[in-house]
Parts: C-alpha cells; sequence; structure tokens
C-alpha cells in the first residue's frame, strides 16, 4: 500500500495529553499555591495513598526520582558494600547506578529472548555466597516473568526490588506490578505513562517498618524534625508534582487501555513485516514503550523521520558495554539478547492519544520501506 498524504507523528504527544486535563490541573497547582505546603504536603500524602491503593500494595513512600526509589529501596533492605544485587543487562542505566550507589556490587544477567526482560533461567548461573538482592525490570512496561524469580528468591533468601520505572499499572497473572517483590520503583519522569511536570518517584511496599525507614531516609534520617536517626538524604517527592500526579492517576487505567489498543494495532499492521513484541500469557503490559526488531534499523530510523515519523533508539548499548561500567569486567558477547535489542531495537511513537490514522501511516511507511527491501528479508528473525 502506498503512502498517500504524509504526516507528522511525534513520538510522544505531552502537549495532547495536557490539553484534556488543563483545568483540573491548573486547579491543583493552584491549590498548592494557596497553601504554601511545598515540601512533604497535603497532597504528597494524599497521592502516596492513592497510589499504594492503585499498586494494591500497603505503603506508599514518595521521593525525588525512581533513581532514588531504587537506590533508598535497596538502602532500606540494608543492602549496601560487600553485597551483590543481581539485575538485568538490557535496562535503562539508572537501575545499575542505583545498585552503585549503595556500594553494592551489580551483577549482570541477559535478557528474554521474547521479553526483553530477565530471564529467570539465567539467575542460578550468577548466584555467589554474596549475593543478596534482584532487581527485575518490567521493560517497556511489560512484566518480568515474577513467579520463577520470586521462587528463586525465598529459596536463597533474596530480597527482591521490582523495577516498575516503566510499568505504572501493568499486571501479572491479575495482580499489579509493584505487589509481588519485597518493595518496588516507579519513575514520574515525564514521558512516563504516569508523569509529572518535572521528576518524581515512589517506593511501595506492604513492609510498615520498610515504609517508615524510607520516610526518614528520603528526609536527612528525620524520625521527627532535627532527630536524625538515620544518615539520609534530601530526596523528597515536591508537593507541586504530587499535586499533578494525583490529577493524572485518576486517568492512568484508561490512557493504559487507550496504549494497549494501540499496541494491537500495530501488531495487527506490523506482525507479518518485522518482530513485534511478544505477550506471555502471564501479561498485561502497559506499554511505556513499543519495540520493534530489526536488523535495518538504522536504515529503518533514518527513513521513518524523513517521513515526519519520530521514533527512538533505547538503550542501544547494554550496560555490560558501558564505559561506566567497565569494572564489572564483562565482554562483547556475553549476554547476546541484550546486544541484539541494542542494535535492532526501534521504538515507535506511542502515547494515549495517538490516532489510527497516525498508526496506520507509520506501519505503512515501515512496510512500504521494508517491501523496497527484500532481498535483506532473509536476516529478519522469523
Amino acid at each position: 500500500m502506498s503512502i498517500k498524504q504524509e504526516l507528522q507523528v511525534p513520538f510522544i504527544d505531552l502537549q495532547a495529553q495536557r490539553a484534556a486535563i488543563a483545568e483540573e490541573l491548573d486547579q491543583a497547582i493552584s491549590g498548592v499555591l494557596a497553601r504554601n505546603d511545598f515540601i512533604l504536603g497535603k497532597d504528597v500524602t494524599l497521592f502516596e495513598e492513592e497510589f499504594a491503593a492503585f499498586c494494591e500494595a500497603g505503603y506508599a513512600v514518595g521521593v525525588d526520582s525512581g533513581t532514588s526509589a531504587l537506590e533508598l529501596a535497596l538502602l532500606a533492605y540494608g543492602i549496601g558494600p560487600g553485597d551483590e544485587v543481581i539485575t538485568v543487562a538490557n535496562t535503562f542505566i539508572a537501575t545499575v547506578l542505583a545498585i552503585a550507589y549503595t556500594g553494592a556490587t551489580p551483577v549482570l544477567v541477559d535478557a528474554d529472548p521474547h521479553t526483553y526482560t530477565l530471564n529467570p533461567m539465567q539467575l542460578a548461573s550468577a548466584l555467589t555466597p554474596q549475593t543478596r538482592a534482584i532487581i527485575p525490570v518490567h521493560l517497556y512496561g511489560q512484566p518480568a516473568d515474577m513467579d520463577p524469580l520470586m521462587a528463586i528468591a525465598r529459596q536463597h533468601g533474596l530480597i527482591v526490588i521490582e523495577d516498575a520505572c516503566q510499568a505504572h499499572g501493568a499486571r501479572y497473572k491479575g495482580g499489579r506490578v509493584g505487589s509481588f517483590g519485597h518493595a518496588a520503583a516507579f519513575s514520574f519522569y515525564p514521558g512516563k505513562n504516569l508523569g509529572a511536570c518535572g521528576d518524581g518517584g515512589m517506593v511501595v511496599t506492604n513492609d510498615e517498618q520498610v515504609a517508615k525507614t524510607l520516610q526518614m531516609l528520603r528526609n536527612y534520617g528525620q524520625s521527627q524534625k532535627y532527630h536524625h536517626d538515620l544518615k539520609g538524604f534530601n530526596r523528597r517527592l515536591d508537593t507541586l508534582q504530587a499535586a499533578v500526579l494525583r490529577v493524572k492517576l485518576t486517568y492512568l487505567d484508561a490512557w493504559n487501555a487507550a496504549r494497549r489498543a494501540h499496541a494491537a494495532h500495530y501488531t495487527r499492521l506490523l506482525g507479518d513485516v518485522v518482530e513485534t513484541p511478544r505477550v506471555p500469557e502471564y501479561a498485561e503490559p502497559v506499554w511505556h514503550l513499543y519495540v520493534i526488531q530489526t536488523a535495518r534499523r538504522d536504515a529503518l530510523r533514518t527513513h521513518l523521520f524523513s517521513r515526519g515519523i519520530a521514533v527512538g533508539m533505547h538503550y542501544p548499548i547494554p550496560i555490560h558495554l558501558q564505559p561506566a561500567f567497565q569494572d564489572l569486567g564483562y565482554q562483547k558477547g556475553d549476554f547476546p539478547v541484550s546486544e541484539r535489542s541494542g542494535t535492532d531495537g526501534l521504538s515507535l511513537p506511542m502515547y494515549a492519544e495517538l490516532t489510527p490514522d497516525a498508526i496506520e501511516y507509520v506501519a505503512t511507511t515501515i512496510g512500504d520501506f521494508m517491501a523496497e527491501h527484500r532481498s535483506d528479508r532473509a536476516s529478519e528473525p522469523q
């Protein structure tokens, strides 16, 4: 099918989201300004309660970023120097930075070749007497396979911190991600499914004592003002951001449902053209990203940009090949699935307000490109 008319398709459209709820956002922000409760104010407490309920967890503690959420969750469980924490090589660097910030050593394993999340089959070979925790990453909004991960954790007495920074509202076997491990970290970076107007993060947990520890860690280690029980940090969630997030949380399930419809539309149109994401029976993803795989990724990316379609390349260099983590001692070839995702993965436009016409234009443009390069299709995964 030929392209009759070129469209401009952004990768994400935050203006479209804001336009639909602008009056509510303005009222929420004005309320904070009127109260002057800018630090750990009323909206932080209410948002923590609402987000904990949304995640089907007992407690939620707001912090200043998803990275802080991961780091403080590890610290709250006593992870530190001399400990090893296992995570996946196919993730954003913040996952591994958070481990390093605690003084613990990151230990990497490869991703599953179908879901690109942590492969539970890789865990056994990564365990050592120093292993204290596992961080599975619900990458792109796709739940990691939690049951086998939790079984291994229970067998070896390990802490599990879910990295749910891209998976607000996703479900695994019917339960919300974030409710399976000992704790979970979320990010409210503006482009996330639930995004603030700046940075923000949250830790959820069912452990009351851990929640209290997190509340101290984020606020200078204080149990009450000027009483410092711990060597804490200044990592608090801003009240203005909490007010914005409270408004957006009421729309999140509907926005995620729209993303699922968009992903299904993409898959129907592209399933015979390129490798599209696979959804296991256990998963209800929320499609923070819709990532296709093609050996012609770079050429296709250039072609799409030339047709007014903005696309992304997420994590083109896996953690083990990043200069910052060369001290871990890994080499090229150690994690082939993660490496292939880095070279072949292409993120298509995805946001709740995306239109069917835009999806069809993207798919048609990809289909026309692939048809022009049929001689290279032999290298495409089947």
